[in-house]
């Protein structure tokens, strides 16, 4: 009934991004086929009882708690906002629990892998290659997929080792770079326009995220075993390297852009097995 609405909001107050606009609103297309199916229609007046009820759908139908709990926060944002334009004086979903779901944590590679991984690029001509440049950037700044993507060539600071960064919600934040990584980016953009998009296709556009997938996808399992291997492993494997190093958790959730130190917090539990390692040294009563 206010979809139209409700993704022009999204899109010009919250900032969101394409991708996430569509997730949401393909959610509450879903919901809305759901009602239609059991002779109900999505209005303004909706009760618990059907979300409820496409809650138990989506179970039955094999979907799992973090998809369930993904589409029923999209409804959540959908009833939120017809609350602050005043169509609805509460929303139906105000004491709803989500599902239970396991907590996923995600696998980084260790500091020998990586240094493996970068062995494979140690001559001279695989040095300034596209596939070196997106292993080392993502490694070593945690950018997302995304953010690398949309980088240009104008965002890169190179006197002051920064780079500017698009993030989620469209808020930008400064990502530092090591001087390696200065030095090879400044020979590898000798040929870039200031506009033009720093990875870009054999077409000369924007490089797409299936092709970032297949460039991790290929180096990674080339001297790791470890079954899940996506670029967002390598964010985790940068995060989790710098806080085993000595990095404060505050200054780890900047460079990555997370909205709240929660979402870093899980790179302790990564960090735990080094913590008992230190703990078992040190105690004297362990010494002992």
């Amino acid at each position: 009934m206010y979809l139209d609405k409700f993704k022009n909001y999204l899109e010009a107050e919250k900032k969101y991004s394409i991708l996430t606009v569509n997730a949401y609103t393909k959610d509450l297309e879903e919901f809305k086929d759901f009602l239609e199916s059991t002779g109900t229609s999505l209005n303004k007046n909706i009760e618990y009882t059907f979300i409820r009820n496409w809650i138990v759908f989506l179970s039955k139908n094999k979907i799992s708690p973090n998809s369930i709990n993904r589409k029923v926060s999209s409804l959540k944002a959908y009833f939120k906002f017809l609350v602050n334009i005043k169509e609805i004086k509460k929303s139906p979903l105000r004491n709803h629990t989500s599902l239970r779901t396991k907590s996923k944590v995600v696998n980084p590679l260790n500091e020998t892998e990586m240094k493996e991984v970068f062995e494979l690029f140690k001559t001279s001509e695989k040095e300034l290659t596209r596939d070196s440049i997106i292993i080392d950037i993502l490694y070593s700044t945690g950018l997302r997929r995304a953010e690398l993507i949309n980088l240009k060539k104008s965002d890169i600071y190179f006197d002051d080792q920064v780079m500017k960064v698009l993030g989620k919600r469209n808020k930008e934040r400064l990502v530092p770079m090591l001087p390696g990584l200065v030095k090879k980016l400044k020979l590898y953009t000798k040929n870039i326009k200031e506009d033009s998009f720093l990875l870009q296709s054999k077409n000369g556009n924007k490089i797409s995220p299936s092709t970032i997938y297949r460039v991790v996808n290929k180096y990674l399992r080339s001297i790791s075993t470890k079954t899940k291997i996506s670029p967002h492993v390598l964010r985790h494997t940068f995060a989790t390297h710098i806080l085993n190093n000595g990095a404060d958790i505050n200054s780890i959730k900047e460079i990555l852009g997370h909205k709240s130190l929660a979402s870093t917090q899980i790179y302790t539990k990564i960090k735990i097995p080094t913590i008992v390692n230190d703990y078992m040294k040190n105690h004297p009563r362990q010494k002992k």
